[in-house]
């Protein structure tokens, strides 16, 4: 009895509890997330009424929250407990799960940078799918909102993009208000203005091009975004390099405590 409880003790405690209290943050993290998600969608009546999950045309951005914190929520269940109770099962869960996760990322990356001509012809597509759905859902309106004036864009390649949504095209049927218009994340920012000027892109399409760059950004999104992200690659890259060593750090962690209670299992075995 006194060599198998000498032996529980080589379990490395200090690694035991690391993974612990790391995975622990992560899953309240994973909590939080899926808990504004929820509450997105309760706010939106989606919970009450699940088939209008489909209705939605764009990106839900509540999907993002729901992913992400699912994710969270799996891997810090399954490193916290696997830890705390030195669960092979659970472990070697969370490590395959993790490995699985950066092999993903490593492949999009590779892919994004062979393939980037497809992905800027994706991302258009997406953008373009999502401006059709402008007024269809107000969190994919502020996700649109935000990227717009975040990138001083408009649309995903110019103004004439929003020519796709039903109330800001030019057509002769459209009886909107928001006619030929933007959203007005489109226009350029008065310094002198402390309230927001909704209506700042009512008719501006109807312009001329020289007038229409004194009153809104006329560069889309997607070359704002390629320039943007030319500039704080640095940034970009050592974001995703230290997601990518927090990751394998994990991975190697959940690997040694799981040859130490492989280790004090063989020992009990022949004691």
């Amino acid at each position: 009895m006194s060599g198998k409880h000498f032996n529980v003790h080589e379990v490395g405690c200090c690694i035991k509890y690391f993974i612990f209290g790391f995975n622990i943050i992560f899953w309240l993290l994973g909590v939080a997330f899926l808990s504004v998600a929820l509450w997105a969608w309760s706010e939106k009546g989606v919970l009450s009424n699940i088939s209008s999950i489909t209705d939605l045309g764009g990106f839900d951005p509540v999907w993002l929250f729901l992913v992400v914190g699912g994710v969270m929520f799996v891997l810090g269940f399954a490193g916290c407990i696997g830890a705390l109770r030195e669960n092979s099962f659970l472990l070697k869960f969370f490590s395959v799960f993790l490995g699985i996760i950066f092999f993903l990322e490593l492949t999009a990356g590779v892919l994004a940078f062979v393939f980037k001509d497809w992905i800027k012809d994706q991302l258009k597509f997406f953008i373009n799918n999502n401006i059709r759905a402008y007024r269809d859902d107000i969190d994919l309106q502020n996700l649109i909102d935000f990227t717009q004036d975040y990138w001083e864009c408009c649309g995903a390649f110019g103004p004439e993009d929003w020519n796709l949504n039903i109330y800001f095209n030019c057509t002769d049927t459209n009886l909107s208000r928001e006619k030929c218009g933007v959203p007005f994340s489109c226009c350029t920012k008065d310094p002198a203005e402390d309230v927001i000027n909704t209506q700042c892109g009512y008719d501006i399409r109807a312009k001329g091009d020289n007038e229409q760059k004194m009153f809104i950004h006329t560069k889309g999104c997607v070359p704002q975004f390629e320039k943007w992200l030319q500039e704080n690659l640095t940034v970009v890259a050592g974001i995703f390099i230290g997601i990518a060593l927090l990751q394998i750090f994990g991975i190697c962690l959940a690997q040694n405590l799981l040859s130490d209670i492989e280790a004090v299992r063989e020992s009990c075995l022949f004691n």
